[in-house]
């Protein structure tokens, strides 16, 4: 059985009166991609930070490859790559000067390997800061992440800025710690990204744990919205009747519909048409939430 890297108990974090976590209990796993998940304001930078012991908390515990997030705070940094939401810059340095200044704290840097991870992302090193669009600063902060080649990355809001082709390129990135028996806890609000690479999933709401999936499970929970073209006429009553369908309405040629749970019955269903078209619109973070955890989060 695979042991926790990250573990917390009953972790809770007040800002003077207002809540930032509430009794927090999670265990992220040796070697798997655990995406935590959950709308902007939702609690998932002041996990963060409580993992890194940047601020503390007001009642509860964190352990990190089985230490005190407090007491071995510097033990515990030798083994993380992060890379927070609001990257803090230099705005005078080049990005390979602040790569240098970076990698100082850790007794040096592996340049061939740096070169290869810019090359990767398409980042220009030479470039200063503070000429740097927002997307090329995260590319810079992905770099100093990866670039000691560390046990544990943290990172929050990974992908912001980037653009769709180095998106994937992080990606494997992932994969590749990943295969190579590494941790990867990342933040975000973006469903098919956290569905993309993550193995299990944690949803937090208003400060609050909702829920922590497989992400199949989650992938086969999500309600899907459809609208599915056809090249004749359809009646309504020939889908109210299919399994795990809801919200049906028919104009003429068009079915509109939502779906829970596997397609295939609908699909077996709609194989007695003509199909033209069909349209998967994606449901919003909050839909989720309230569709599947409404229950708990009231």
């Amino acid at each position: 059985m695979s042991k926790s890297v990250i573990s917390t108990r009953n972790l809770t974090k007040f800002y003077r009166k207002e809540p930032g976590v509430l009794d927090l209990n999670m265990d992220v796993l040796e070697g798997e991609v655990f995406g935590y998940l959950g709308p902007n304001g939702a609690g998932k930078t002041t996990t963060i930070r409580l993992f890194l012991d940047f601020i503390r908390p007001s009642s509860g515990t964190v352990e990190l490859f089985g230490m005190d997030s407090h007491a071995d705070g510097l033990r515990i940094r030798k083994k993380i790559g992060y890379l927070p939401g609001e990257l803090s810059i230099y705005s005078h340095l080049t990005g390979r000067e602040f790569l240098g200044y970076m990698a100082s704290f850790r007794g040096g840097a592996d340049w061939e390997f740096i070169g290869e991870l810019a090359s990767r992302l398409k980042s220009d090193l030479s470039k200063r800061m503070g000429s740097m669009s927002h997307g090329n600063k995260q590319k810079i902060g992905l770099i100093q992440a990866f670039m000691h080649k560390p046990e544990l990355l943290i990172l929050d809001e990974p992908t912001m800025g980037l653009d769709p082709l180095v998106q994937q390129e992080f990606y494997k990135m992932v994969r590749e710690v990943k295969k190579e028996g590494k941790t990867v806890f990342l933040s975000s609000h973006i469903m098919p990204e956290v569905e993309r690479i993550c193995d299990r999933v944690g949803i937090i709401r208003k400060g609050k744990m909702v829920a922590v999936e497989n992400i199949f499970d989650l992938k086969e929970m999500r309600l899907r919205h459809l609208e599915i073209h056809f090249a004749e006429d359809v009646a309504w009553e020939s889908f109210e009747d299919v399994p795990g369908i809801s919200d049906v309405q028919v104009h003429g040629r068009i079915l509109e519909c939502s779906v829970s749970g596997s397609m295939d019955p609908l699909i077996k269903r709609i194989s007695n048409y003509d199909v033209l078209n069909v349209v998967s619109h994606e449901p919003s973070l909050e839909e989720v939430f309230l569709t599947y955890y409404s229950g708990d989060v009231q």
